[in-house]
């Protein structure tokens, strides 16, 4: 068994209270000079991130509007990027994508023979138009 050194002592000094009988407290040593430099580093450290959470609800709340904008467009590129690169990998199927050219070229055969060979199914195609500019834009 190890022999008891002096400052361990002293961490654990039994004091009897002479005022209550029976009382017994335990004190502890006073703090080493040491701890104070580790304190006064790490004081300001809690104290910010004890903040942080009114600091970031702060810029939010300040900057809500610019941040939903920057957020909108970059969630857009994102989109695109990726619509893109699905695009690319479906057009590298083989047999694939002159499919599609045949669909397209077929689809806009039927659009003309639809709506632009005569002159009825042209006014109908310009009010459709203008019935959707409406909806849209609010006025014709």
């Amino acid at each position: 068994m190890e022999p008891i050194q002096q400052s361990e002592k002293e961490e654990f000094k039994e004091v009897i209270n002479a005022e209550q009988p029976g009382a017994i407290t335990i004190t502890s040593a006073p703090k080493s000079s040491t701890d104070q430099p580790w304190q006064e580093w790490v004081q300001p450290v809690t104290d910010f991130l004890s903040q942080l959470p009114d600091y970031v609800g702060g810029f939010f709340q300040d900057y809500q509007k610019p941040l939903i904008t920057v957020g909108l467009l970059l969630s857009g590129v994102v989109t695109v990027k990726v619509t893109l690169a699905v695009l690319d990998a479906i057009n590298d199927i083989p047999l694939l994508a002159p499919t599609f050219e045949l669909v397209g070229i077929g689809y806009t055969a039927w659009f003309v023979y639809r709506y632009l060979l005569k002159v009825e199914t042209r006014q109908e195609l310009n009010d459709e138009f203008k019935a959707l500019k409406g909806q849209v834009v609010g006025k014709e």
